[in-house]
């Protein structure tokens, strides 16, 4: 394959919420170029972008998978490279998808024609907003029955505001859509269903000419108002040429102005090429979208607040990539996903890793079509790429020019929502779990795995059970790991209410050296979020300095392993004001036990309550089921923080306790027989009613009381 310079590459994220047909389009997209010699179809399996096992079997996309198609626009004098990133639409895995867009230029945000806006749809705008990305709208499934582009078109509209402009409208409806009125030429598109996605070009059908006649009329007067020199040509002569037009609503989408809607059944191939030719005419190139923002040093966990540097989207700069994906293939091993950020890639570089400070070796660069890899000689800035087995470098991480240095800013992602206890089956698959488990969380930034201290379970934590589900299927079918999951517990947390002053007095006489220390502390509660701080006030020498990091880890270690019920205990202040020492007998470890004394004797003044993760949730359904849906929230203690009716359906916003989510999926389905769908992210943590608080310290004192006989017993031991 040949290379492409930057202004021929074009990166476009097909997004939108799950079941709008991205990964169909995709496919429709690639045969209607030529790149693949027939029409992949989801439901057979044969898509070219979900290859994966899981994504197959259960016919939804899990990873982003990335292809490309080389398209000859109309007026374009060679061929453009279209990197296509079709991402995920199902909130469980939407994360995938907010760290995928990064390598996007544009985004193509597609709607179901019959349902209109739905959660998911708003969640990609947002992305798209952060990132800063061009947008257009698809009405997709237009042969469907109930589709409808007035009702669907309204939708959009009403929820993404007056910019959202049509550029086609339908010829046919339902199982008659056979084409599109094109409101830039003034043509009509007419397909074959399922053919090759090449319209044949007629003019407009009579009974459609006035309303294509007002649809072109708004839409060059959309495109003009914020372009001075078209907004005269507009009035002097009534209208604008295509060439102007089409340069117009250029100018217009990179200024995120003017959103396009286009239409399609991509299931039958209808108004592929027309997608094509959008993309290439109407989105930017990399070096389009202006100077990339980078940073000096590396950004941690989302932090962007490190010295900026700005960087030009450009062949002469120095070289450098950002890492945007990685997939841990059973036979290929670690398959590294890039986007070129300045200057050229040429294959067997040598790049060093900036966050890293190592070197990794660039053999055999490739583009992916799918699963299938090409290798290239070279990749221009801008253009996305891969490359396997490199030995260290994971996904966020800049790679670049040892001379000058920069980091790109990693997505940032939520925390994980749910958590499962994982038990590994047999003693083989526990020697086993941590290389493939290892191998998992690579190329999935929303897991996290770990063993909890208290309880000695490995915890896998993800953003639904539908995530852990696959995860822990991968880890089978992959990696021959089996695993058993059992229900989720509730992260509780425990904290105070009131301020405290307490005294923990260590001493211990042995043949030989004694024991002492003795530390008087205060607690007072802190806001919620604030953790653990711990200050020191010792004046005048009473503890020895050496001593005093040793009364901090005996607090915070008790404080770890809780008071009420186990839980940790967070958002208070310590403050150690004064003790006594023994020159001989006093030791970091009896200074550790003293302050676990003493954080235990404030404990009992200072209030001790116990708090649950509260939920943001977010219901989508039919409008016929909202009085259900409410009051079922409101009965598992939700506190309903809006709703809004859109097109037929309505999206309630809730905040609920984390305890009272951990059946709801199921419930959701048959409360809205199967039509319903929601999305949940932490919010905060808050107080657990004394009723509830009371069963769950009574459910899991005895556990806790036996954890603590045997940290007594094992001080004992040590003494």
């Amino acid at each position: 394959m040949k290379p492409y310079n930057t202004e021929w590459i074009r990166n476009v994220g097909i997004v939108g919420h799950g079941d709008t047909g991205k990964t169909q389009l995709v496919s429709s997209l690639l045969f209607t170029a030529g790149m693949t010699p027939r029409l992949g179809k989801v439901t057979e399996g044969s898509a070219t972008t979900d290859w994966d096992e899981e994504e197959v079997a259960r016919k939804i996309s899990i990873n982003t998978g990335v292809a490309y198609a080389e398209w000859q626009a109309p007026a374009q004098p060679e061929k453009t490279k279209i990197n296509l990133l079709d991402t995920p639409g199902f909130s469980t895995f939407i994360n995938e998808t907010k760290s995928s867009l990064i390598a996007a230029d544009a985004a193509l945000i597609l709607v179901d024609a019959a349902a209109g806006v739905q959660v998911v749809t708003e969640k990609v705008w947002d992305y798209a907003t952060e990132y800063d990305l061009p947008r257009a709208f698809l009405l997709n499934w237009m042969d469907r029955d109930l589709a409808s582009f007035e009702r669907a078109l309204d939708s959009v509209q009403r929820v993404f505001g007056r910019g959202v402009v049509p550029i086609q409208l339908p010829i046919g409806w339902e199982k008659g859509f056979r084409g599109v009125v094109d409101l830039i030429t003034m043509k009509a598109l007419i397909y074959t269903p399922d053919g090759n996605g090449i319209a044949k070009i007629e003019e407009i059908p009579q009974a459609l000419a006035d309303e294509a006649k007002l649809g072109h009329e708004t839409l060059v007067e959309m495109v003009a108002e914020g372009n001075d020199a078209l907004m005269q040509e507009f009035f002097d002569q009534g209208t604008l040429p295509v060439h102007d037009l089409v340069l117009g609503l250029r100018e217009a989408v990179l200024a995120k102005r003017l959103f396009p809607v286009m239409l399609s059944s991509a299931l039958h191939n209808i108004g592929s090429d027309a997608v094509l030719n959008l993309m290439v005419a109407i989105f930017p190139s990399p070096a389009a979208r202006g100077k990339i923002l980078c940073h000096k040093t590396a950004v941690q966990k989302g932090d962007h607040k490190g010295e900026t540097v700005e960087r030009v989207i450009s062949d002469s700069g120095p070289l450098s990539i950002f890492v945007f994906k990685t997939l841990a293939d059973p036979f290929a091993g670690r398959i590294t996903y890039f986007k070129v950020m300045s200057g050229v890639l040429k294959n067997d570089a040598t790049l060093t890793n900036f966050n890293r400070g190592s070197q990794e070796r660039f053999q055999h660069i490739q583009v992916m079509q799918g699963k299938t890899a090409t290798e290239v000689g070279e990749l221009h800035a801008g253009d996305i790429g891969s490359i396997a087995k490199l030995k260290e470098t994971t996904t966020g991480e800049t790679l670049g020019d040892k001379n000058a240095q920069i980091f790109c800013a990693p997505a940032r992602i939520p925390e994980p929502s749910i958590t499962f206890a994982v038990e590994p089956k047999t003693r083989a698959d526990e020697d086993r779990i941590g290389v493939a488990i290892h191998k998992i969380l690579e190329e999935d930034l929303a897991l996290r795995f770990g063993r909890d201290p208290q309880t000695k379970e490995f915890l896998l934590s993800g953003a639904g059970q539908q995530h852990i589900e696959v995860v822990v299927a991968k880890l089978r079918k992959r990696y021959h790991v089996e695993l058993m999951i059992h229900p989720p517990k509730v992260p509780y947390r425990e904290t105070i209410r009131a301020k405290a002053d307490a005294e923990g007095k260590h001493k211990k006489q042995t043949g030989g050296h004694g024991q002492f220390g003795l530390c008087r502390i205060k607690l007072e509660p802190l806001p919620r979020g604030k953790g653990i701080e711990f200050v020191d006030d010792v004046f005048g020498g009473a503890i020895p300095k050496n001593w005093i990091p040793s009364v901090e880890k005996g607090v915070r270690d008790s404080a770890e392993r809780g008071y009420l019920a186990g839980f940790p205990v967070v958002d208070f202040r310590v403050s150690l004001y004064d003790g006594k020492y023994h020159d001989v007998d006093s030791s970091d470890m009896a200074f550790k036990i003293a302050g676990s004394l003493a954080f235990k004797e404030a404990m009992k003044q200072a209030r001790p309550a116990l708090l649950e993760p509260i939920m943001q949730v977010e219901v989508y359904a039919p409008d016929q089921y909202s009085g259900d849906l409410m009051g079922h929230l409101s009965g598992r203690r939700g506190k309903i923080s809006g709703s809004e009716a859109r097109a037929g359906n309505v999206v309630i916003k809730a905040l609920v306790p984390f305890s009272e989510m951990l059946s709801y999926a199921n419930e959701l389905i048959s409360l809205t027989q199967g039509r319903g769908s929601y999305s949940m992210e932490f919010s905060h943590y808050d107080y657990v009613p004394n009723e509830i608080a009371e069963k769950v310290i009574a459910a899991h004192k005895p556990h806790h009381a036996g954890d603590e006989a045997g940290e007594e017993n094992g001080r004992s031991a040590s003494a």
